[in-house]
């Protein structure tokens, strides 16, 4: 694990980064399952298993069905997901000391319901981007939604660029988009610390609050 270098900018994660929203997504998944007499998930196997966006997770899943299914998935998350939305213990402390920094979201939440929770945490203001599932032309862990953030900061890609996430996915986008990879958490949910293979790791968001204040 190399030396962290001085951010020039934070681009986080979403879910089980900056928010815990895992009930809202669960209900949804379950909707969809129990429309197709699958098998419901408990939040915990959705944490664990939910890693990709959902166009890229439900042709999987749903097969050629899985348009239906989607539909029935986003109708169900559109009803509920605010009423269960929550900051991540630290999280607004290190949105705060990461204040002297251009910020982003760049997630695997479906855009529209992804810039939702953001205004609803009043939280808009601090981000320069929101990008979320279909908003570039292809979602983590390909590079391009984290290329399109940086384009809409008018910043080009480079290592002092620091990409905060909670899985190893998060940290594959962010090598293929060639800017630091910093794991948030233990990634217990997602085979731990070695199998993200991150740049640098903090234990939590108080710790990365805490980085952030020292250097600024």
């Amino acid at each position: 694990m190399q030396r962290l270098q001085r951010p020039s900018v934070l681009l986080w994660d979403w879910d089980n980064t900056l928010v815990d929203g895992w009930p809202g997504i669960t209900a949804a998944m379950n909707a969809a399952f129990v429309a197709f007499a699958m098998a419901p998930w408990s939040v915990e196997e959705v944490r664990q298993r939910a890693r990709v966006s959902v166009r890229d997770a439900f042709p999987a899943l749903f097969g050629d069905q899985w348009q239906r299914a989607r539909e029935i998935f986003f109708a169900a998350l559109a009803e509920q997901h605010l009423d269960h939305v929550r900051p991540m213990a630290g999280a607004a402390e290190a949105l705060r000391a990461g204040s002297s920094w251009p910020q982003a979201v760049v997630s695997n939440k479906t855009g529209r319901f992804l810039r939702a929770e953001v205004a609803h945490l009043g939280w808009a203001a601090l981000f320069g981007a929101v990008i979320g599932a279909g908003d570039a032309r292809e979602d983590k862990p390909s590079a391009a939604p984290i290329l399109l953030a940086l384009s809409q900061l008018g910043t080009p890609s480079d290592r002092s660029i620091w990409y905060l996430g909670d899985t190893a996915l998060d940290m594959q986008a962010a090598r293929a988009a060639s800017v630091t990879a910093v794991l948030v958490g233990d990634a217990s949910h997602d085979g731990g610390v070695e199998r993200a293979r991150p740049d640098f790791h903090f234990a939590d968001a108080h710790a990365v609050a805490a980085h952030l204040r020292a250097l600024a």
